[in-house]
Order: structure tokens, then sequence, then C-alpha cells
């Protein structure tokens, strides 16, 4: 039996750059369309990502759709993960860790952040900075919560098991408390 794919608003994704003769314009605009489902209502959509620092953003209108790659929760080594999540209520909670400094923007509803042995709760309007521990995003709120994470690459801390690269944290064995 298929899972039916929530119905959320689309995500408008705007890429600018510069024709030929180095004029500024927009080069994509539309809905972001890398979306994964990787539980019941959750909505993991990737904008962009980078897969170097600095990144090359040379001129030209032809360039690869960054948003378009497939990746797990990390980042690519030395680059950036751009994704907005939608967490339903009541959203499975997976603890995980990532080798990477997460700027983490809610855009709508209430989010909370587990940690080894507290919480956070976080609303519309907040941000948080994330440095590699242990977490779990749950919804425990009446609404979707939408949050943007920019996740960029660190070294490793050497603490417990990180989420390999190309595993997503929803996937079985990622969970770094086993």
């Amino acid at each position: 039996m298929q899972t039916e794919k929530p119905k959320y608003p689309a995500i408008r994704r705007v890429v600018t750059g510069h024709d030929q003769d180095r004029v500024a314009k927009v080069i994509m605009d539309g809905p972001a369309s890398n979306a994964k489902y990787p539980g019941p209502g959750t909505v993991s959509t990737l904008i962009w990502c980078t897969d170097e620092i600095p990144t090359d953003i040379s001129v030209g209108e032809h360039i690869e759709d960054m948003g378009s790659r497939i990746l797990g929760s990390p980042p690519p080594p030395n680059g950036t993960r751009f994704a907005v999540i939608d967490f339903p209520p009541g959203n499975s909670a997976v603890m995980h860790r990532t080798e990477t400094v997460d700027y983490v923007i809610v855009l709508s509803g209430e989010i909370e952040m587990d940690m080894d042995d507290s919480t956070v709760k976080l609303k519309a309007g907040d941000v948080m900075v994330q440095r590699g521990t242990n977490h779990a995003w749950v919804n425990r709120g009446r609404e979707r919560a939408r949050v943007a994470f920019v996740l960029v690459d660190a070294k490793p801390l050497g603490i417990g098991h990180a989420i390999s690269r190309g595993v997503s944290a929803s996937e079985p064995g990622s969970d770094v408390r086993r």
C-alpha cells in the first residue's frame, strides 16, 4: 500500500545568476520539486546544495540545478545543504547526529528539538545554531511546522556515530543511540 503524499503549500525557489554580459538576472523560478517523504505527513524538500567552499558561482545562465541532486541528511564533503522540512503534528522523531553546523529557521508553526537530556521549543521566527549534537525534531503541536535548514560540513567531533553521507536521518540504522 502506497502512502498518500501530503498536500502542503509549494516552496517557490528563485535562483539568480548572471548572463554572458554579466547582467544580474533570475535564471530559475518555480516550485522546488526535489521532495522526499521520509514519514507519514513529513516532506523534506532540497532547495540547493554546494560541494565546495568557496563555491563556484561562475557567470552563465546554464548551470547545474544543485537543488535536484540526491543527498542524504549530511551535505556533500566540504559543502552545504539547504532544505525545507514540513513536520506534521505527531511526527515520528528520529534521534540522529550529523557532523555539521546547522542553521535552523522556523518559518511556521512550532517544533521541539529533543537532545540527550533536554528539549528546546522553537516557534515561527526563532532561529537556532545546532552544532553536531544528538537531536530529534518533534512536532507536539496541532499545526504543521515548516522549518528551513542550512547544513554546513564540519570537522568530525569523534563522538558517537554520525549519519553517513548519502543516508537520511529517517532511514533504518540512522539512530545514533543504537
